[in-house]
């Protein structure tokens, strides 16, 4: 059982009678079954493969750290849970669910009710939770165990179920004895058959002579849910009849021949095994990322790489640094370090939308391509793209189409199931596979190398069904946490839990950030090291930290460390000045400023102002001069918008030209996707009022690139502040929808340091102002700082608005930070208590889900459709205009439509507005959508399809497509995206 090879005999060869009898599993379809004992030498033996050959060996010296016989007692126990874990199904309320296999038992003496006997008391004892008190009992009457030292093992069995039992369950079932085993003369056959099943597996596992120094331990909880993770990773795996066939077997094998040709079968990527770098770091970041001919590692990637190789062991670095520092770059070259340091076996990358994880997903795959093979043997390394559409990304489904295979048992020498790497992997570089049985909700996280969202981070602190998956996952990587800023105080809450977990496995993350709240680079800090760790001295002195870019590595056990490099020497100076919130006004400016050509970026901070401000601006300079980028496009068509943003607008080729760059004037109006990942460049920005964090990234959109031909008049860079009332008094007035974003506090605050800054339009400071330009970078930290921190900036004349809106800003944070408790887990507790209620009062299954990604975000609920097109005739297509031959493709109504055409359907998702997120229109929304759903297309060949809510446009007027929902006009354009009128509205 300890693993492939072994010569001890196996656990059936220890048992015989009416212990053989007793079922684990059973195929209705085929009537096949699975004995007891059976399942649990699978289920050992492949917990052992698993931690021979897949699980991390940090992840494996965590729970080696409490065990007296150190690593070699952590393989023991780990066998000995998973070979344990369905002790619970040795009993009568499990056993009669099956009449054939229960008569068979009752026959061998093991006599129990039938199921409709028992009745609704049957589910008082779920076998997990029988299997845990089955195994206290064994543990205190044949080993003389405090029954309290045993909970924190027998737990594994308890919640190997995705959900350790609650106290009052065990109460429950407590109290209830004929559940576990029948009264009467059958009685004491049942608790034989228990302790022989018991009794096999602590010999065939070897710990029985192990148990009297174990009963003295104190597992810290994160090792018990590592144990509980792992258990449930080798039931899954034992538990699926193509590796493991039902009795009777059609080619009947021994028990190490059964286990060899699962795992064949199963071929799991092994962990990344890195070793450490021994280059300087110019080599390091020459031989991992395609960098120009002579370009050098900037200083704060030098820095990012002599902090992860010097910290006493590794633990938190955060960056700050300014936009286009190579913050990612750096990030992965830390990561490298991290992980041969200390036994990580990847990585995960979290990124705030799915945007920017799409963006990043190829940018890890290059890397990943770069890296040594460092001694794999399957020359195969597990990756992921972690969000609800991630197999709509190109990249990931092109893994998924070279990766497909069966996962089945594979005899030795046969050829089922196996795959070899496609013909144009490069020998020099492992191959990336999206491994067929890590895909899914559950065990996508499994794999080695992953990117996701901030969600799939932060639902490690929401309490659901099998969290314990979710938490091995990033056991065994480095977390990778990019653009820190971007989240709110709700976000945070769950952010800061999950760095106190991390911090407990000795996971090592990296954290980025260009523009981060010094009071917050102290709280992420407190979080990752611990309440204990956290009072000692040089945690308070974060908060004070000077210097812009500036790290932070915080190891375990030591103070905080300060780097400060020198900054690339990149400067720009940036010229603010007041524009009046009036679109006339600013078609006016923009005339002026555009007279001899150039690039104009327009941020608003509505959707709604967007398109009110591109409206008026077509009307001024023609259609054919305005772009409009926001998120109210449908994926395809926001992706088309991404590419030609890029492509026009984007860092200018190798010999220094941007040949498809507009040769006239050319105005993007942008909502805040203009913040994030693009890497655009341009002549003049005019912006909503936002939180200066975000100002500055906008600013960072200004003059990025080193561009001739700029028109005279625009080789200053300038930033033009609008969406503010500024007559009003006694403080200016940002506008409705930009309170509504940000709230009101934080604009005031950005308005307050920046009041310095302004000048008026010919470049003079006003009668207020002081400098007359923000230096980029070196005023980023500076005026964060100050616009976060405690100290008053705002005039005299504004104190009593701005006390008002603290005020109002906190009772918002207040609330958010309760709403986020809600169902937050709870900070890790003391080494020896057990797990009991860990998730009690929890989300249930939802993680992943949109109930669940719900919970780690605040907001109000939303609703996303897939879009197509009804024709006039009534019948039915994909939206007419996609490229790449996608558009107009049928879609039959009586029939699953094609592969390509519903894959079209699937990818031309669209979230609707905050219209619709009132309860009763979101309620009447559903409803309508519903009563138009196609029957044929909900069936599991569909998948792309079924069960999605799918919104049909129809051929409008103006170039419009159009349709109603719950009392709104829903007008669709690709220039515009969506426009939502209430029905009548403008009539």
């Amino acid at each position: 059982m300890a693993g492939v090879g072994d010569e001890e005999p196996g656990l059936g060869a220890r048992l015989t009678g009416a212990v053989r009898t007793v079922w684990a599993k059973h195929d209705r379809a085929t009537d096949g079954w699975l004995p007891l004992w059976r399942h649990m030498a699978d289920s050992g033996a492949v917990a052992g493969l698993l931690w021979d050959r897949w699980l991390p060996s940090n992840v494996k010296a965590l729970v080696a750290e409490p065990l007296p016989g150190g690593m070699d007692d952590a393989r023991r126990l780990a066998v000995w849970l998973a070979a344990t874990h369905d002790i619970g199904k040795a009993t009568p309320a499990f056993a009669c669910q099956v009449d054939s296999l229960a008569d068979a038992m009752r026959a061998a003496g093991l006599d129990m009710p039938g199921r409709r006997q028992f009745g609704e008391d049957r589910r008082k004892a779920p076998h997990g939770l029988a299997g845990q008190l089955l195994l206290q009992e064994w543990l205190t009457e044949g080993f003389e165990w405090p029954k309290r030292m045993t909970t924190q093992f027998a737990v594994v069995a308890g919640g190997h179920h995705g959900v350790p039992p609650g106290h009052s369950q065990l109460l429950d079932l407590d109290s209830r004895p004929e559940l576990l085993r029948t009264p009467g003369p059958a009685e004491p056959v049942w608790r034989r058959v228990q302790t022989e099943l018991l009794d096999a597996c602590a010999d065939a596992c070897g710990v029985r002579e192990r148990l009297g120094d174990w009963q003295s331990v104190r597992l810290p909880q994160p090792v018990q849910v590592l144990l509980t993770a792992l258990v449930i990773v080798a039931d899954w795996i034992a538990s699926n009849p193509e590796l493991f066939p039902y009795f009777p077997e059609e080619y009947p094998r021994s028990e190490a021949e059964r286990v060899a040709a699962a795992w064949r079968g199963l071929r799991l990527p092994p962990p990344w095994t890195p070793s450490e770098p021994g280059c300087t770091a110019d080599e390091l970041f020459a031989a991992r990322f395609d960098l120009p001919s002579g370009a050098r590692v900037r200083p704060v990637q030098e820095e990012a790489v002599r902090l992860a190789r010097s910290m006493p062991s590794p633990g938190l670095l955060v960056i700050e640094a300014p936009m286009g520092e190579g913050k990612t770059e750096a990030a992965l070259a830390a990561a490298e370090v991290f992980a041969a340091r200390s036994g990580a076996g990847g990585v995960f990358v979290a990124l705030p939308t799915m945007a920017t994880g799409n963006a990043m997903f190829p940018r890890l795959l290059d890397w990943l391509d770069r890296l040594p093979l460092d001694g794999l043997e399957a020359k195969e390394r597990s990756v992921l793209l972690a969000h609800s559409k991630s197999a709509l990304n190109e990249h990931y489904a092109g893994l998924l189409r070279k990766s497909g295979r069966t996962v089945a048992a594979v005899d030795q020498f046969g050829d089922g199931g196996e795959t070899r790497p496609s013909a144009d992997a490069r020998s020099a570089s492992a191959e990336l596979v999206a491994h067929q049985w890590l895909r899914g909700r559950k065990k996508g996280l499994l794999a080695s190398f992953a990117v996701g969202t901030i969600d799939q981070l932060l639902m490690a602190g929401l309490k659901s069904r099998h969290l314990a998956l979710r938490h091995l996952a990033f056991a065994g990587k480095v977390v990778v946490i990019d653009e820190a800023h971007a989240y709110d105080t709700w976000m945070s809450t769950y952010l800061d839990r999950v760095l106190s977990w991390l911090g407990a496995y000795r996971v090592p993350v990296v954290v980025l950030s260009a523009t981060l709240p010094a009071s917050r680079r102290r709280e992420l800090a407190e979080a990752y090291a611990g309440a204990a760790q956290s009072d000692r001295d040089g945690y308070a002195g974060l908060a004070a930290a000077e210097g812009y870019p500036l790290l932070t590595a915080v190891a375990p056990g030591t103070a905080p460390v300060i780097g400060r490099p020198a900054a690339s020497g990149r400067c720009t100076d940036v010229r603010l000045e007041r524009l009046g919130d009036d679109l006339g006004i600013l078609a006016d400016r923009l005339a002026g400023e555009l007279a001899d050509g150039g690039c104009a970026l327009v941020v608003r901070n509505t959707v709604d102002r967007v398109q009110e401000a591109a409206d008026l601006l077509r009307e001024r300079f023609g259609a054919e001069a305005v772009t409009v980028a926001h998120a109210r496009f449908l994926d395809l068509d926001r992706a088309d918008k991404d590419a030609g943003l890029l492509e026009r607008f984007g860092p200018p080729g190798e010999d220094g030209t941007s040949p498809k760059r507009p040769a006239g004037r050319h105005i993007v109006v942008a909502s805040q996707v203009a913040e994030q990942s693009l890497d655009v460049d341009f002549d003049l920005l005019v912006t909503d009022l936002c939180p200066v964090d975000l100002l500055l990234q906008r600013m960072g959109r200004l003059h990025r690139h080193d561009r001739a031909g700029r028109p005279a008049r625009l080789r200053t860079a300038r930033c033009l502040v609008t969406g503010v009332d500024w007559e009003t008094g006694p403080a200016p007035l940002p506008v409705r929808g930009s309170r509504r974003v940000y709230g009101e506090y934080p604009l005031l605050r950005s308005l307050a340091v920046l009041e310095p800054y302004f000048s008026d339009a010919s470049g003079a400071p006003e009668a207020s102002g002081g400098d007359a330009a923000v230096q980029l970078p070196g005023d980023i930290s500076p005026l964060v700082q100050r616009a976060y921190g405690d100290d008053p900036q705002e005039p005299d004349a504004w104190v009593e608005a701005v006390e008002r809106a603290r005020d109002e800003h906190e009772r918002h944070r207040a609330g958010q930070r309760r709403g986020a408790d809600a169902f937050r887990l709870d900070e890790v507790r003391r080494a020896g208590r057990p797990l009991i209620g860990w998730i009690d009062a929890g989300v249930g299954d939802a993680d992943d889900t949109r109930a669940g990604r719900a919970q780690v975000r605040d907001g109000e609920e939303s609703l996303e459709v897939l879009v197509a097109w009804r024709r006039a005739d009534g019948t039915l297509t994909t939206v007419p205009w996609l490229t790449e031959g996608r558009g107009g493709l049928e879609l039959p109504t009586d029939a699953v439509p094609p592969p390509r055409a519903a894959r079209a359907v699937a990818a031309s998702g669209l979230r609707l507005p905050y219209h619709f997120s009132y309860p009763r229109v979101l309620d009447r929304a559903i409803e309508e959508l519903e009563e138009l759903c196609v029957p044929a297309w909900q069936v599991k060949e569909c998948h792309w399809l079924a069960g999605e809510l799918i919104l049909f446009l129809e051929e409008g007027v103006d170039e419009n497509c159009q349709t109603r929902l719950a009392g709104y006009e829903l007008r669709y354009s690709q220039t515009d995206g969506l426009r939502v009128v209430r029905n009548g509205a403008d009539k």
